[in-house]
């Protein structure tokens, strides 16, 4: 879940730089951490409600492939309940592909009157033959669900431009909300390391839009605010935006691909909402930072800043296999970030 940041220290921001230092990944190169989730569970959202926690993940490629959105839940943060065989996603909306959903990167979020809402993304038939995805919305009465689409028509679905993926929400001080979005330019690339490897290499802007109190209708333009670079290999994806103190909007994504140890999360640092995002120049998490994971991707940091989530590969020699789900807690200590107590 993606909301407002309140606390005080955050990513070693000052007045004179934006950057992460070197020295401030140590911290979280020391100590091996253990899957959350020991089983293919990529891309997984996080959000508390009253004691408990609830986790969404994207449905699994190796487990559990006719759940549609993986479900899971903590009372603790630390031990995490899995809850076999149960689909959080109830229906498709019209524009799906129902043979062949691949329902990707879901993301809850609470509304104002107490009921909840999912963006996800998943294949359309109306473009590309199955080759891109688009965005939709579906809504509960409680956390677990299940969830209903709530529009025969995707939210966002630019499939002339690859489609969209990765959906968040966002809440801003001002209580206005936005979504969040990849643009998946690298669907309709020339092929390679995600299929975005070789000249011309295809733009894949993270977008922000505000959306009104119901959750998924539109109220303000499309602002793309973060693209790939040479750095960032073959794409960025999978935003996560949190509010720093000041004010600065900190939009954590990821870059490199998704199938190998280059996936990593990284973040990028604004003083404006919809835009001008100067990327740190090192990522946060990286194969073996922390210990023992690779491919650290997928990022969700909770409303409180103090909450991490995130997939990875548990061991060099699985990479390319399943993305278990693993769990922190982040650390701020003037300049330094770390992860666990």
């Amino acid at each position: 879940m993606r909301f407002a940041f309140k606390a005080s220290v955050f990513l070693g921001l000052t007045t004179t730089s934006l950057a992460l230092p070197v020295s401030n990944h140590n911290p979280i190169s020391k100590r091996d951490i253990s899957p959350a989730i020991s089983h293919d569970f990529p891309d997984p959202a996080i959000i508390r409600v009253d004691d408990t926690w609830h986790a969404f993940g994207t449905q699994s490629i190796y487990e559990n492939k006719q759940i549609k959105t993986q479900y899971a839940y903590s009372t603790d943060f630390a031990s995490w309940n899995f809850v076999e065989g149960y689909d959080a996603l109830r229906t498709l909306p019209a524009w799906v592909d129902a043979s062949n959903p691949q329902v990707w990167a879901p993301d809850v979020f609470q509304l104002d009157d107490g009921s909840f809402m999912m963006y996800f993304s998943a294949t359309t038939k109306t473009a590309g033959n199955g080759r891109f995805h688009c965005v939709g919305a579906a809504r509960a009465s409680n956390i677990k669900g299940p969830y209903d689409s709530v529009s025969d028509t995707p939210i966002v679905c630019p499939t002339d431009e690859g489609g969209a993926i990765d959906p968040s929400a966002f809440r801003d001080a001002d209580g206005r909300r936005y979504m969040l979005y990849k643009l998946d330019g690298n669907a309709v690339g020339s092929g390679g390391v995600c299929n975005n490897e070789y000249e011309p290499q295809h733009d894949t802007w993270l977008a922000i839009r505000e959306v009104g109190s119901d959750g998924y209708t539109f109220v303000g333009p499309e602002h793309r605010i973060l693209n790939r670079d040479d750095i960032d290999g073959p794409l960025i994806e999978a935003p996560s935006l949190v509010r720093y103190p000041g004010p600065k909007y900190v939009l954590f994504f990821s870059s490199q691909c998704y199938t190998n140890e280059n996936y990593d999360t990284s973040y990028a640092v604004s003083g404006r909402i919809d835009g001008d995002y100067q990327k740190a120049k090192l990522p946060l998490l990286v194969s073996g930072t922390p210990a023992g994971v690779w491919g650290p991707g997928g990022a969700d940091v909770d409303w409180d800043g103090q909450h991490v989530a995130f997939h990875g590969y548990a061991g060099k020699e699985k990479v390319g296999r399943e993305r278990y789900m693993f769990v922190e807690r982040l650390t701020w200590n003037g300049e330094t970030v770390g992860l666990g107590s």
